[in-house]
């Protein structure tokens, strides 16, 4: 297939951990291309898309797909503060292939720095999404899946958690997401030529098998798999700290579904195969083609089970202090993801021992991050 025939896709945010692994996934299908629209906030840039690259060139048959060559993935370094920046994205692209759709990852995620820093985090994630928006319905590009979370849902009234429950964000960081989501459901019954996928993310983790894509923050990890593996490899010396273990759960420490990160970059391939075959339809009484979707496994690991499963993937002893509860934390997210599988044909296939091997297996070849 052509350059020309292939279906682009805009990829907002497409530097990061989880989008590098989209960007794969796309490519690995032969028929979407991804565009990259970064602004370097907590990736680098040209490192990851060459990663990228390198996979997509060693993988048996995907050549081939694209008649010989897998064609090379336009990187724009821009803000979607900017609005002016994104216009000008769109517009290059009308003479040379329309963008055809979006996946918008591109949004700040620390659910703690977003109560120190509120403003901002509604002004890049909120706003930004606006202009985004914006700009998509004036270029006539319809087809967009969003990067939500499972922090919509607050402390659940139901484990495992389906998307019927309450919408409930204790977190500004939760908080935009929410209204995101609202924005996308009005502009859904407001113009009938949108297709959009909300997909609820529960906790990301591991890397690609590989070992050349993988989660690389910049400072001290908040999330507790990627600092895990950096407590292991030698980059985080400082004392490793459990947020409670007074919780009513199996052990008193809080519980989360992890997803390998593979699975959920499937996830989007998914959402986007859905809209490309008009399968996106809305919920019971409202018009517009809107729907959420969780992407989680249905089961779900606390944080010592998890230490532990990361001290048998590297081998390392983890010691830890236990010390009082977070603010905003609760005791268990595990996500129902029945809905995905029954409409998107999405269900996770990579088990917790896969998911940190492959974690411990791109930060032990990278102990240092990207290049």
């Amino acid at each position: 297939m052509s350059s020309t025939e292939l279906k682009r896709v805009l990829c907002p945010g497409g530097a990061g951990y989880i989008d590098n692994h989209i960007l794969l996934e796309l490519l690995r299908t032969g028929k979407y291309l991804p565009v990259v629209l970064d602004n370097g906030h907590n990736s680098k840039a040209e490192a990851c898309i060459a990663r990228v690259q390198e996979v997509a060139n060693e993988e048996p048959g995907l050549k081939e797909k694209f008649g010989g060559e897998i064609p090379k993935i336009d990187l724009y370094q821009a803000d979607l503060t900017d609005r002016s920046s994104i216009d000008k994205l769109f517009e290059a692209y009308e003479s040379k292939g329309k963008i055809w759709g979006v996946i918008h990852l591109a949004a700040w995620k620390a659910v703690g720095e977003s109560n120190e820093l509120p403003l901002q985090y509604y002004e890049n994630n909120v706003s930004g999404t606006l202009n985004l928006l914006h700009s998509m319905k004036d270029h006539g590009c319809q087809n967009f899946v969003y990067s939500s979370s499972a922090t919509v849902y607050g402390e659940p009234e139901t484990i495992p958690i389906p998307e019927t429950s309450p919408l409930q964000p204790h977190s500004p960081y939760a908080k935009t997401k929410v209204f995101c989501e609202y924005i996308l459901m009005d502009l859904a019954k407001a113009d009938s030529d949108f297709n959009i996928c909300s997909l609820r993310y529960f906790n990301p983790g591991g890397a690609h098998p590989s070992g050349k894509i993988g989660e690389d923050p910049q400072g001290k990890p908040n999330n507790l798999l990627p600092l895990l593996a950096a407590i292991a490899v030698g980059r985080i010396n400082d004392p490793l700290k459990v947020f409670g273990d007074d919780f009513p759960t199996i052990d008193g420490t809080c519980v989360r579904d992890y997803l390998h990160v593979v699975d959920l970059a499937r996830g989007h391939v998914s959402a986007l195969d859905a809209i490309e075959k008009g399968a996106i339809y809305s919920v019971t009484g409202t018009k517009g083609k809107y729907r959420a979707f969780n992407l989680g496994t249905g089961t779900a690991y606390s944080v010592k089970q998890m230490i532990e499963a990361m001290k048998v993937a590297s081998g390392f002893d983890y010691k830890y202090d236990i010390v009082g509860r977070r603010e905003g934390d609760v005791p268990d997210l595990t996500a129902d993801p029945k809905l995905a599988h029954e409409e998107l044909g999405w269900k996770a296939e990579k088990d917790l021992q896969t998911m940190c091997k492959d974690l411990w297996n791109w930060q032990s070849q990278n102990p240092k991050g990207e290049s």
